[in-house]
């Protein structure tokens, strides 16, 4: 019955939040409690759900004095500079950015801390995203695989729990798996470059006053101007500016002058977080906002004051410099309230689906019942089983609760049809970048808040993609030699 009630809870759940029938938060809170009162928790569902959320409390201060920091910086200008740089870089192409993105979220994922990534990451990224009128779902999306890709680092701490787990040397599971970490990523850039260029194309039907297209792109040469204003390499297009058709004569639009997103003062931001006339801008303080945002990052990435402490530190010092008025501090909080609300409340909610899972016994009668179902005959192969069941089973559970709970009892089975503890370590990790996209996850509530985007949107586009890219890299270990067959 537990088994039964697991598995539905979690499925109502999803099909809930993807079908946008329910709010994220308020699944997390109704589905749990009604499945809980099934399972027989009665009034001591209380007791389980806050037992549940002690563990939350430092989460929850972490991302709300997070989004405050950063959402100020947005406000006074710390990073108008930055958008202007990664544009001239990048250019106005989608695909060069949606590309650019993956390659800055890996490249931030080495420190193994997905909310620092995430952080990093859409603090540089989504006021590109807000200023070419780009999907900030895709943003979401593109970080997640990233991020969850590079998450078996040995220092990103699934690796580490499996090892210990087992009881073997994190390093004999670590670089056995290079190859696979290097395929998953191929697959991670060729998802950001397709997801990109299929921008390109939404881009041009959904904002053609910045990507429309002309009747000819005859003689276009691919490249962009300077900074003259005046457009080359077609013939009889409309004014300097506007985009033309790609080299191959496609139907994809890109825009031919980067200084026209760049440098534009017209209405196109008006009244979002990158107006170039808002009054929040702070010119004058942009270098202290800029050494303090670095104190910030070093500290956090040294690891040497807890997190949470770090960042209600810089929120109180940033707000008191940049708006030394107490009515202007109030109205930055009150002006952030809404992001901070839904981040918070849902980490808060996901106390009750942990609670419940573990309170009830949930989570352990659903790990028992799958280890008992592998029949005999498939034994040699526990560890590919094992790689398979980590892509669901690391989503709806802890990976604490995965790794020292269901992953000894497999092990321990497997042992049986001659399959080492090293495959079935390497093995179970091939799930972490289904995992991080987990409501579980702090850090994925994290980005998805950031980006305000919503949680089932951000789902229907990351969670297949995740799952193609772990049966990747479980593939390539198998192929490798690296997940061993009994």
């Amino acid at each position: 019955m537990l088994v039964l009630l697991g598995f539905a809870m979690i499925a109502v759940f999803m099909v809930l939040i993807m079908t946008k029938k329910l709010t994220p938060v308020l699944a997390l809170i109704i589905v749990p409690t009604i499945f809980g009162l099934f399972a027989g928790a009665g009034l001591g569902i209380g007791p389980m759900v806050m037992d549940s959320m002690k563990s939350m409390t430092s989460t929850a201060a972490l991302l709300m004095f997070a989004i405050i920091y950063f959402g100020l910086m947005i406000d006074v200008g710390l990073f108008d500079p930055l958008v202007r740089f990664i544009l001239r870089k990048l250019g106005n192409d989608p695909a060069k950015v949606v590309l650019g993105t993956a390659i800055l979220a890996a490249a931030v994922s080495l420190d193994g801390d997905g909310s620092t990534t995430f952080i990093l990451t859409t603090a540089a990224m989504l006021p590109v995203y807000l200023r070419l009128k780009m999907s900030p779902v895709v943003l979401t999306c593109v970080a997640g695989l990233a991020n969850g890709t590079m998450n078996i680092l040995p220092w990103g701490g699934p690796t580490a729990r499996a090892a210990t787990a087992l009881k073997i040397d994190v390093n004999d599971v670590f670089v056995p798996m290079v190859p696979s970490l290097i395929a998953g990523l191929i697959v991670v850039l060729v998802f950001s470059w397709l997801l990109g260029l299929q921008e390109r194309n939404r881009l041009r039907a959904v904002a053609p006053e910045i990507w429309g297209v002309p009747d000819s792109a005859e003689g276009f040469d691919g490249g962009t101007t300077g900074g003259s204003g005046t457009s080359r390499g077609r013939k009889g297009s409309g004014p300097a500016g506007n985009p033309a058709l790609s080299p191959e004569g496609s139907s994809v639009a890109v825009l031919e002058r980067t200084d026209v997103l760049v440098d534009d003062k017209d209405s196109a931001m008006a009244d979002t977080a990158l107006d170039p006339n808002r009054k929040t801008l702070r010119p004058k303080l942009f270098w202290f906002n800029l050494g303090l945002t670095v104190a910030v990052m070093v500290t956090l990435v040294a690891n040497i004051i807890p997190l949470p402490f770090v960042f209600m530190v810089g929120a109180a010092i940033a707000l008191l410099v940049n708006f030394p008025n107490v009515k202007d501090q109030g109205a930055q909080l009150i002006a952030h309230a809404p992001s901070i609300v839904a981040v918070v409340s849902m980490v808060m909610a996901a106390a009750v689906l942990t609670g419940v899972l573990n309170g009830t016994g949930m989570v352990k009668a659903m790990s028992e019942w799958l280890v008992q179902i592998i029949p005999s005959d498939m034994g040699p192969l526990m560890a590919i089983i094992t790689g398979v069941l980590s892509i669901p089973m690391t989503f709806f559970m802890s990976n604490d609760a995965f790794y020292f709970g269901v992953l000894p009892v497999l092990s321990e089975t497997a042992a049986h049809y001659g399959v080492s503890a090293a495959d079935m370590a390497r093995a179970s990790i091939t799930g972490q970048p289904f995992h991080l996209q987990s409501p579980l996850v702090p850090a994925i509530l994290l980005l998805v808040s950031l980006a305000k985007v919503d949680l089932g949107d951000h789902h229907k586009k990351v969670l297949w993609r995740t799952a193609v890219i772990s049966l990747v890299m479980l593939g390539v270990g198998v192929l490798t030699g690296a997940i061993g067959i009994g």
